[in-house]
């Protein structure tokens, strides 16, 4: 696992609707204090200002960690870390954003952003907490919504 955290939908589509079935949630993670900004179609997956997910951003969904192919085929790959999870995206880091201002890498802020096949996200903190995410890497993403 690369990253992980429980966010608050702070907002969704601030600047307006965009597309029928896909909304952009502003959000706000509990423990690490990260901004995070997602489109997410939710004519499959609908979210909602207030709701709470648990979001993972993982290199496999294999349960023993080990590096996948690149393809998932749910038949043929037995037990997967997206089996627990209601929303699953696959995508490609195409930027990190540096905080220049900042020297010390004790408090230096990244953005790393990332596309699902068109569908964006950006995620910006504390560099610790994304250290290991690099250029072009792919990656899943992992959403479940959470009772309060």
């Amino acid at each position: 696992m690369m990253f992980e955290d429980i966010f608050d939908v702070k907002d969704v589509d601030p600047e307006g609707k965009k597309f029928d079935r896909v909304s952009r949630l502003h959000c706000e993670s509990e423990s690490f204090k990260m901004d995070l900004i997602l489109d997410v179609n939710t004519q499959l997956y609908p979210v909602d200002i207030g709701d709470k997910f648990r979001l993972v951003l993982t290199n496999t969904l294999r349960e023993d960690g080990m590096p996948d192919e690149g393809e998932f085929n749910p038949v043929e790959s037995g037990p997967s870390r997206a089996d627990s999870f209601e929303y699953v995206m696959y995508g490609k880091v195409y930027r990190i954003e540096g905080d220049e201002s900042s020297y010390d890498t004790a408090t230096s802020r990244i953005g790393v952003y990332i596309s699902f096949g068109g569908l964006l996200m950006r995620i910006q903190g504390d560099a610790n907490n994304l250290h290991g995410i690099e250029l072009d890497q792919n990656l899943y993403l992992l959403m479940k919504k959470l009772a309060f």
